[in-house]
């Protein structure tokens, strides 16, 4: 059984991760190239059934004549897709279920502990 990377270096390493360590490692990347990055999350069910929530981590990017847009580097497979097509909205996943939400703000730093619901 393989082990799930979870931070940027493991990613950069094992070439696969969690959505937090390929955001960190997004982050530092285009950072890194200039280009401003931040962070975002969104509160999603586990299953299609509603509670328990699990917290999915994103990419904010400012883009020149869009502002900060997102940037889902989850990658694909099956099911889910991302697509980086500004000025259309598109994460892997979308917030449907009632308690579910996609937290607007553009953090500078991620989350100091991965926690399992945004605040209210």
């Amino acid at each position: 059984m393989c082990a799930t990377a979870s931070t940027a270096s493991e990613v950069l390493e094992q070439r696969s991760g969690i959505c937090f360590a390929k955001s960190h490692l997004l982050a530092a990347l285009l950072r890194a190239n200039g280009i401003p990055a931040g962070f975002g999350y969104q509160r999603l069910c586990l299953d299609d059934s509603g509670p328990p929530f699990a917290l999915h981590g994103f990419n904010w990017v400012a883009l020149p004549g869009f502002g900060w847009h997102p940037l889902d580097a989850r990658g694909d497979r099956e099911g889910v897709a991302t697509r980086f097509e500004p000025p259309a909205f598109s994460l892997a996943y979308s917030a449907r279920l009632p308690g579910e939400r996609t937290d607007p703000h553009v953090f500078a730093e991620p989350l100091a502990a991965l926690r399992q619901s945004l605040p209210d």
